[in-house]
């Protein structure tokens, strides 16, 4: 494993195939949707990638150009010499022409290579050109150490793939540094976004955006949703990081839409919706959304939850937050009783409890939304809260009380080594909470780094809620609304874990990989 100074380049092979980005701003809607009458072979043009992989599997996921079986060979090295096999999924319109095939049985902390062919369903000989990709499974040895990088927040506020800029060059960076995964925060789509040709710079120059049908407009039928998903993948950087890095993926609101709960109906100050109804938009996002990304506790049109702990070795567990299912209506959040919270009862007690039961060094709290910053919600014209903090300083009222609630969990099980990550709010930052500074103190002191977006609108930074003590010891942020990716202020955090000394360290980096902050935790305590 490479030392902290990010020059972990070179313990795998990068994949470097698929498509570049094009040139021309306007994909055809022809080539959005497969049709199911095609001469040739059946072919991959959106990549594959790979997701939730531990010490002995994983999952593979591709999309083909028409219907076919998927099939795919696993090998130590790229020959796929005596490869094995493993037959997966036939894939057809009713997943969009996507499917997940699950390796299982593979050898702890190596390398794998894989490939994935796709072959006519009446012909098994007529296969398409193999796609290929790679990952690392997890060690059950701690020596090897953990690197992994996260952020969120992509093809936001109407900034899409920009051929000029290089269209989504941050995950080039990230690639560079070799993770063992991706850990997406969410916002992964702007279902609420539509993405134009042009967009207007400050300094008057234009914008330009890579267009599709489906990013034209509001996300409401299954088909625009998806629509949303395959938008991303027209980026080469994307695909290549895809192929290289396994991913860790969550959700959060603009999968569906900005600052969605359950039980929500589109109000009048939002005319673009036909479909009033949230949760039916919910329902079609979160079919896409498990089409679209190899999730472990997801399948594709059946029941299932985002909500999961990924065990990397003996050094990290990660445990993987869903803030957006089971959470309450928006409000003033200033209710001094919330049983349901933003996570959910159900939820809450499942994460008490795993976190209990991990012998992890380190424990990843990932959050898709911050606790300490003050996230509101103005969408129909009121003073709502869209995340936990209020702004209140006082003791914890509304969803702070269930945060309470954990917090207190932590300590008094005296659970150590937890560090939340998050992204949503399109700054990045650190905040050190310590119960000394807080209206409420019964919880030992921990850090909540955030990081993103990556490739959206720039904003300022959040007020701090002081009922869990936050102190911003690091932020950096515009000082405007909305700066574009071609201005900067695109962020990804780094996490490495050493496997001798078990220290974890987090680094904030921009765009370009430059390091703008460095904190170094110690193992084995209850709070630092």
């Amino acid at each position: 494993m490479a030392n902290g100074t990010g020059s972990g380049v070179g313990r795998r092979a990068v994949v470097r195939g698929g498509l570049a980005a094009s040139g021309a701003l306007l994909v055809p809607a022809t080539t959005a949707a497969p049709a199911l009458a095609l001469s040739g072979r059946p072919a991959a043009t959106s990549g594959v990638q790979s997701g939730d992989v531990t010490a002995t599997g994983g999952l593979v996921w591709v999309r083909s150009d028409r219907p076919a079986r998927m099939v795919v060979e696993t090998c130590a090295t790229g020959s796929f010499r005596n490869a094995r096999r493993w037959t997966g999924p036939l894939v057809g319109p009713d997943t969009d022409f996507t499917g997940a095939t699950r390796l299982h049985g593979l050898p702890p902390g190596e390398q794998i290579h894989y490939r994935v062919l796709l072959s006519d369903p009446h012909d098994p000989r007529r296969t398409g050109e193999p796609v290929s990709g790679t990952f690392r499974t997890a060690p059950q040895s701690r020596r090897a150490g953990v690197r992994f990088v996260w952020s969120g927040d992509l093809a936001g506020q109407g900034w899409g793939i920009n051929p000029d800029i290089g269209g989504y060059r941050i995950f080039d960076t990230m690639g560079r540094l070799d993770p063992d995964f991706f850990l997406c925060s969410g916002d992964n789509i702007y279902a609420d976004g539509p993405i134009a040709a042009t967009q207007a710079l400050p300094d008057g120059t234009a914008y330009r955006n890579i267009t599709t049908v489906e990013k034209s407009k509001v996300a409401e039928t299954l088909a625009e949703f998806r629509g949303n998903f395959r938008y991303n993948l027209l980026d080469g950087n994307l695909r290549r990081f895809n192929a290289q890095v396994p991913s860790i993926i969550q959700w959060d609101d603009h999968e569906v839409r900005n600052n969605w709960y359950p039980g929500e109906v589109v109000g009048a100050s939002d005319p673009r919706y036909t479909e009033k109804r949230v949760d039916v938009l919910a329902t079609r996002a979160r079919r896409a959304f498990s089409e679209y990304f190899p999730v472990s506790t997801l399948r594709p049109g059946a029941d299932g939850r985002v909500h999961r702990v990924l065990r990397h070795g003996p050094l990290l567990d990660v445990f993987v937050l869903d803030m957006r299912t089971y959470r309450n209506a928006n409000s003033p959040d200033d209710q001094t009783r919330d049983p349901q919270g933003i996570l959910g009862r159900e939820q809450l007690e499942w994460l008490k409890r795993e976190l209990s039961r991990s012998r992890a060094v380190w424990k990843v709290i990932a959050a898709d939304m911050p606790i300490g910053l003050v996230v509101p919600d103005t969408t129909e014209g009121l003073p709502n809260i869209e995340a936990v903090a209020q702004g209140d300083p006082g003791a914890p009222l509304g969803r702070e009380l269930q945060i309470a609630e954990l917090l207190r969990f932590v300590k008094h099980r005296r659970i150590t080594g937890t560090v939340w990550l998050t992204a949503d709010v399109h700054h990045t930052s650190a905040q050190h909470y310590q119960p000394s500074r807080a209206a409420f103190a019964d919880f030992e002191p921990f850090w909540e780094f955030v990081s993103g977006p990556l490739n959206a609108g720039a904003f300022p930074a959040s007020a701090l809620d002081g009922t869990f003590g936050p102190e911003r010891v690091f932020v950096k942020a515009p000082t405007a609304a909305n700066v574009s990716p071609a201005e900067g202020y695109q962020f990804f955090g780094q996490v490495d874990i050493d496997g001798h000394t078990g220290e974890l360290t987090v680094r904030l980096r921009e765009q370009d990989g430059s390091v703008l902050f460095t904190k170094v935790l110690r193992p084995g305590l209850v709070g630092q």
